[in-house]
């Protein structure tokens, strides 16, 4: 854990989850008092943030429980110093990075080294996800009570990017993380229905005569592994539901009694496989775009608590694996820095869900399932730690992919309108991102761990 900050900071007149305004003095890496504007005793030389009117909202900083950063192996498509700031830009104070990197984080050394990494650059902080099986090739399983023990101390563990596809490694993969309280986070894909596919399979594909992906991919996998989770009494989590028919698979599994979870993705949120007619690789993504019937189940299951979190899926990379024909290209969208805009769009904007229930969604669920519940997605109150984002609600913005933080540009989101703005973004009290700008003294001041 980093430093506490030695900057003071008064918030004056923000809106914690939306309610009435308050000024909110951090100082020592806490919350040190909450109080009416104008009410608070703020400590000499304490750096100001925000103004009273401006009807800035405040949360428990964002969590993502599923992030790329690339390193090691792809560091021309990002780093965990790049990655990080873009996460700190979006508002987020923690992230899971996953663990299809280049050597594979499947032993207790990689991923030990990604959370150095983390440690060092001090931008959020980093918890590796251990992969599932060796090398992510669904065979063997990987050492996943030496990644529990190790210094990076993993409780989620994904093959994401591949389904483990083999039923019996399933079972015996969330077996053996009942030992230490861990999680497998399935990519719900079942391999043979989907080779060589490129986009959502329906009405599109056949027009412009691309590959389909049939939803019952995703949903069989999905279907077959809460069934499992049931059997062995352990923690499921699914990946990047993106199907009506996963929502209610999740529905009915809940329903049930099996402890099983559930994310969806902001771009799942409000992009359909209508995108793909222009044949424009930025669209192309795993899972694929769906139709519109299920953008509106993804939206109700998120508003109604099917699905417990957004989580990014924040695949960057460079320009060559996407400014190419669209069989060629690679999966995968930027996502860190839109993810709140596009919450905000689709969910608050619309009345399905409260800056309350954001918090929860982006904040508090993720923290829970990656068993980081200790320090990230605490409340917002006297003495805890001050992970914290501020926004502005009231903000517009164009999105340029070539002008965010981020080291790539294959945002789907280029040149639309979002809402909100994140102002400040703060860990253990310790500002990394001020007046909507990464402060890059962030690994200077009170990075050292």
């Amino acid at each position: 854990m980093s430093t506490p900050s030695t900057t003071t900071y008064v918030l004056r007149g923000v809106r914690p989850y939306g309610t009435d305004p308050v000024d909110v003095v951090l100082a020592d890496g806490v919350v040190a008092a909450i109080g009416a504007p104008g009410t608070v005793e703020v400590p000499d030389g304490a750096h100001e943030v925000g103004g009273s009117g401006e009807g800035h909202v405040l949360l428990p900083g964002l969590v993502d429980l599923h992030t790329h950063l690339r390193e090691p192996g792809r560091e021309d498509a990002e780093t965990v110093f790049s990655g990080t700031r873009a996460a700190a830009a979006g508002g987020f104070t923690a992230v899971h990075a996953m663990a299809n990197t280049t050597p594979t984080q499947d032993t207790a050394g990689v991923v030990e080294q990604v959370h150095r990494l983390g440690e060092q650059a001090g931008w959020v902080d980093v918890h590796p996800v251990g992969a599932v099986t060796v090398g992510l090739d669904g065979r063997t399983l990987a050492e996943l009570g030496a990644m529990a023990d190790s210094a990076a101390r993993v409780r989620v563990f994904s093959d994401d990017g591949k389904c483990v596809h083999d039923p019996v490694l399933m079972r015996r993969a969330l077996e053996y993380v009942k030992a230490f309280d861990g999680v497998v986070a399935q990519h719900a894909q079942e391999p043979r229905l989907t080779e060589g596919a490129q986009m959502n399979e329906g009405v599109v594909s056949a027009q412009i005569g691309l590959t389909g992906w049939p939803a019952v991919a995703e949903e069989s996998i999905i279907a077959r592994d809460v069934l499992l989770a049931e059997h062995v009494g352990s923690r499921l989590h699914v990946c990047h539901l993106s199907t009506a028919g996963s929502v209610e698979i999740i529905r009915w599994a809940k329903g049930r009694g099996i402890d099983v979870t559930a994310e969806v993705t902001p771009h799942h949120l409000v992009l359909t496989d209508e995108l793909a007619r222009d044949y424009d690789p930025v669209f192309k993504v795993n899972p694929p775009l769906r139709t519109a019937k299920d953008v509106e189940a993804v939206r109700e299951g998120l508003a109604d608590g099917t699905i417990d979190i957004v989580a990014t899926d924040h695949a960057p990379h460079p320009v060559e694996d996407k400014d190419c024909e669209w069989s060629s290209a690679a999966f995968g969208m930027t996502g860190l820095e839109t993810a709140l805009s596009v919450v905000q769009q689709t969910m608050v904007d619309t009345g399905r869900l409260t800056w309350a229930d954001v918090a929860r969604v982006l904040s508090e669920n993720p923290a829970r399932i990656g068993r980081i519940s200790g320090t990230q997605g605490r409340p917002i109150a006297v003495d805890e730690p001050a992970n914290l984002t501020l926004v502005d609600p009231a903000a517009t913005r164009a999105v340029d992919g070539r002008s965010q933080v981020t080291a790539s540009a294959n945002t789907p989101f280029q040149g639309m309108e979002l809402p909100g703005r994140v102002v400040a973004t703060f860990l253990r009290g310790r500002a990394t991102v001020l007046d909507g700008a990464p402060v890059d003294t962030a690994t200077l001041e009170g990075a050292t761990r």
